[in-house]
């Protein structure tokens, strides 16, 4: 599964979010200054080709929804960093965000409690 682009990711996050809806109804979900239709349009002509929504036909209007669940697409897509970016080891990213202080002590303990509950 290949990274979306950012005016992909932002159209999916809105179907996640809403489920289920018109071109009009993901546009509803940007701030102003809202996208145009045939902008909007087009990516989601994109993410169709691209496996990620499908959509009900009603004459020519169409109703799109997700194909892939927010958390398979989250969970692939964090694989990919980790074995791009962190040479396959999920210590390494643990550990550049606790160097860039981005993790706090509280967090890792968290953490630590979530895997020993997982393990126990």
């Amino acid at each position: 599964m290949k990274k979306l682009t950012e005016s992909e990711e932002r159209i999916m996050q809105i179907l996640w979010k809403i489920k289920r809806g018109f071109v009009r109804d993901v546009i509803e979900y940007y701030a102003d200054p809202k996208p145009a239709y045939t902008t909007v349009s087009s990516i989601i002509r994109i993410l169709e080709k691209k496996g990620f929504i499908g959509h009900t036909a009603y004459g020519p209007t169409h109703e799109y929804y997700p194909l892939v669940e927010k958390d398979e697409y989250k969970r692939r897509y964090l694989r990919a960093i980790v074995k791009d970016y962190f040479d396959n080891s999920y210590k390494q990213l643990v550990s550049f965000f606790a160097y860039e202080k981005k993790l706090k002590k509280k967090d890792l303990l968290d953490i630590m409690r979530i895997l020993n509950e997982d393990h126990e």
